[in-house]
């Protein structure tokens, strides 16, 4: 049983608003991440809020989606990821395995997470993340054998050096859309011309 993080508490400070309100194609950000989740094999779904969480468009939430609000989101990722953590073992204790996904990724599809499950069965690896540009990042699944060092962050960092000091346990699912994030008006302004 794969679990989702779904981390949105951010205060998006480069972009000057929240990012996760902002629009494509129909619909914002944060409601196309959750959309992806649901649609996903991910269950139980955890999504974190924090920075702008009374601002944050939800009208079309999906039941499925249990909300946690982050009090500490301004110490960074690695808070949102603890409590989402812990709220994912909190409701199913036998989740196997979490999905962690950011809502600033508009090509992310849950082709794509399914795709992260299905690799971490066939690689018999404990961690699977998107590659692009690069480099390794989210979305990134964690075996359970990884939850006790993922609820010890801290910080402002997430998950990433996870991802290359297990380079052993890890493998890579090609996502090259993935270098294609939301973190300042260049971007969104890149993404609505392209």
């Amino acid at each position: 049983m794969t679990g989702l993080v779904l981390l949105a508490a951010g205060a998006s400070k480069r972009l000057g608003k929240p990012k996760q309100e902002l629009h494509y194609q129909g619909k914002t950000l944060l409601q196309h991440a959750i959309d992806v989740a649901v649609a996903s094999a991910c269950k139980p779904i955890v999504m974190i809020t924090g920075a702008n969480a009374e601002k944050l468009s939800t009208g079309n939430m999906d039941e499925a989606i249990i909300t946690v609000h982050n009090p500490e989101w301004q110490e960074g990722m690695a808070s949102s990821i603890r409590l989402g953590l812990d709220k994912l073992m909190a409701v199913e204790p036998e989740v196997s395995d979490v999905i962690l996904m950011v809502c600033d990724q508009p090509f992310v599809d849950a082709a794509l997470l399914d795709k992260l499950i299905q690799t971490k069965q066939e690689s018999g690896k404990g961690i699977v993340a998107c590659a692009y540009g690069n480099t390794l990042g989210t979305p990134a699944l964690f075996d359970k054998a990884y939850f006790t060092e993922l609820m010890a962050l801290s910080g402002k960092g997430g998950a990433k050096e996870f991802l290359f000091r297990y380079n052993t346990d890890t493998a890579a699912v090609p996502f090259p859309q993935g270098a294609v994030d939301i973190d300042t008006a260049a971007d969104y302004d890149f993404l609505l011309s392209s």
